[in-house]
């Protein structure tokens, strides 16, 4: 079988442990993988997902320059290449889709062309199908790209790839994928109403191998926490204004001054100053702690000690938003009650009172009274987490999700040989 290529904006990142699961569950499945990343890490660890991944990675230049030998070649190359007036005419194309909207930026529409020119003139000969995780930047470097070379590809949307992107780029890209997926049925139905052809975008959950966690007897561990005060509360995410974390703070700094109770939050990110000097405001810093990114076994060992999870998400100015983090079902199979907000996909795996609680976003003191809640209800919580976990379990298995991605990649694959 011809190689994969698998297009991503950077490799590896922490953020994005859901892709490299993905990939290594498609290696496991026989697939031999390709990744074209647009940059370099920067991330200070690695999960131990990446160390297990035995693909080649193929970095482009992150600042591509003419000047630049590589980019001059690959530029040259492409000017002579017959679908190059095909390329000119599609990136044409762009341009008007993002000027109507006021959103259309020339160095970086630069940028991402001379990575296209790269990438189609680097391409090796054996790949079979090309495949990008995000709508935004790494889907125009590969559209780009597989113009010139007069390929098929298909796509992975997300999140904020999703809607930060204006409606007619998104138009654009879908009418040029073969096929695409996205994680949350929320997601989907937005994509295919903005395709002329909706069936080429169907749902696949991400999922997570339950193999990869600590078994938890959601009961025994219950007990032997004993809920002893203070009450842990854990959050796990970035330092961005989709997170909401300016809200958990604001509820937290309105909870009753008897009420004992600590955050342990887990993760980096743009806002970290701010946030601390807002708990500082609040009069709340020493009973925060801010841990900022940490290796996925620390996470875990974080999660289990918590009586309470919450991620108070929120919808951005920008539009940015959530989908279905993928840190609320980790927290709900080990078994953790989880507290989050009734936002994009997230009630597509929190039942309200069921599997866990949702409030409305930008509301601190709903979320401040719903912590009162659960903290003054053992057994509501311990019902939530057997409900959670059970829901994981039964519907987001990454292994049988996966299969859905493979047998896709294999009709791709072996219909362009």
């Amino acid at each position: 079988m011809k190689r994969l290529a698998v297009v991503l904006k950077g490799y590896p990142r922490l953020s994005e442990s859901f892709i490299a699961q993905e990939i290594y569950g498609l290696e496991q499945r026989g697939f031999k993988i390709l990744i074209i990343a647009l940059r370099a890490p920067h991330d200070p660890f690695l999960h131990e997902v990446h160390r297990m991944i035995r693909a080649e990675v193929h970095y482009l230049p992150e600042y591509p320059d003419e000047k630049d030998a590589r980019v001059s070649k690959a530029v040259s190359w492409a000017q002579k290449n017959a679908n190059y007036d095909r390329l000119l005419e599609l990136q044409e194309h762009r341009k008007t889709a993002l000027r109507c909207s006021n959103s259309y930026d020339d160095r970086e529409e630069q940028q991402r062309f001379l990575q296209a020119c790269v990438l189609a003139h680097e391409l090796p000969e054996d790949v079979g199908w090309l495949h990008v995780h995000y709508l935004h930047s790494p889907c125009t470097v590969l559209a780009y790209s597989a113009c010139l070379l007069g390929r098929p590809w298909s796509f992975s949307a997300h999140a904020k790839d999703i809607w930060t992107s204006r409606p007619e780029e998104l138009r654009l890209k879908l009418r040029h994928a073969s096929w695409g997926v996205s994680c949350t049925r929320y997601n989907v139905k937005y994509l295919q109403e903005l395709s002329d052809t909706p069936q080429k975008v169907s749902l696949v959950y991400h999922g997570l191998k339950s193999q990869d966690f600590p078994v938890v007897n959601v009961q025994r561990s219950f007990q032997q926490k004993a809920f002893n005060p203070p009450f842990e509360i854990v959050s796990v995410g970035r330092l961005v204004a989709k997170k909401g974390y300016e809200d958990l703070l604001t509820a937290l700094g309105n909870l009753p001054t008897e009420f004992e109770w600590q955050l342990t939050h887990i993760g980096a990110g743009e806002l970290n100053d701010e946030l601390q000097q807002l708990a500082g405001e609040l009069g709340i810093d020493q009973r925060v702690r801010f841990l900022g990114a940490l290796p996925r076994d620390q996470v875990i060992c974080h999660l289990r000690k918590a009586d309470l999870f919450v991620l108070a998400c929120k919808i951005a100015k920008d539009g940015d938003r959530d989908g279905l983090p993928n840190v609320i079902m980790e927290a709900m199979l080990l078994g953790v009650p989880c507290l989050s907000t009734s936002i994009s996909a997230i009630p597509e795996i929190i039942d309200d009172g069921e599997t866990g609680y949702l409030v409305p976003p930008d509301m601190p003191n709903a979320l401040k009274e719903a912590i009162l809640d659960l903290a003054h209800n053992d057994g509501l919580r311990l019902q939530l987490a057997l409900n959670g976990q059970r829901r994981v379990l039964q519907n987001f298995n990454s292994e049988s999700l996966l299969d859905q991605l493979a047998t896709r990649f294999e009709r791709s694959i072996g219909a362009s040989q």
